[in-house]
């Protein structure tokens, strides 16, 4: 199953309209694909410029992985070496914190990733199941 344009667009409405409901500070999100390929991205107005990059490190990190952000962080935490050494792989594209989400299938495949920054990590990664949600999605944070 590929994730279409629509429910991308879905997923990052519902969830900046979550961040907006939590006034969370603004929020950039990211949908990647199961090959990590960004389908859509919106930024906030007022969110720095830079976001991007942090939204995508985030997806990224959970698709190329098969491993949601909360999960990344932990295995940063106890094996820091294996997570510099994914990160040296991956030319330095991949943040490993919450606010990655893992998108899965109702069969479990993982079909790619959402990323989320702007508030905190674990504010970031709620908003997102959210948006996740409604487009009739699994989200693994």
């Amino acid at each position: 199953m590929a994730i279409s344009l629509r429910k991308a667009r879905t997923i990052i409405r519902k969830t900046l309209e979550k961040g907006r409901e939590m006034e969370l500070k603004p929020l950039s999100v990211v949908v990647l694909d199961a090959g990590g390929h960004v389908i859509a991205f919106e930024r906030e107005d007022g969110a720095a410029p830079g976001r991007f990059a942090i939204a995508h490190g985030k997806a990224y990190g959970s698709v190329m992985l098969g491993m949601a952000g909360t999960a990344q962080m932990q295995r940063a935490e106890g094996q820091a070496y294996f997570m510099a050494a994914v990160n040296g792989v991956y030319g330095g594209q991949v943040i490993p914190v919450p606010g990655g989400v893992l998108l899965r299938d109702r069969k479990g495949a993982v079909i790619g990733a959402v990323g989320v920054t702007g508030d905190t990590s674990d504010n970031d990664a709620q908003a997102a199941l959210k948006g996740i949600e409604t487009a009739g999605l699994i989200g693994e944070i």
